[in-house]
């Protein structure tokens, strides 16, 4: 496995776990509901691994770090907008 490949892991996993926590939080703040923050979490946390997956093991080096890029960008903008 190539080491760029682990890196853009590392880092996608970094940014995207307070993603994941802001997210369940803003759903917390809208609804109130501990079932649907409980939802929106695995569906987050599951989205992440699922994309850390492509990443590590079969997306081409420019897609890998675009989706790395865009998953930190995103996860600025919520933290920046909350």
């Amino acid at each position: 496995m190539e080491t760029w490949r682990v890196i853009a892991t590392v880092v996608l996993a970094l940014a995207g776990v307070p993603g994941v926590l802001v997210v369940m939080a803003k759903v917390r703040d809208v609804t109130g509901s501990s079932g649907s923050v409980a939802v929106s979490g695995a569906v987050s946390a599951t989205a992440l691994a699922l994309l850390g997956l492509l990443v590590l093991t079969v997306l081409p080096t420019a897609l890998a770090w675009g989706a790395v890029g865009l998953v930190g960008v995103a996860v600025t903008v919520l933290v920046l907008a909350s």
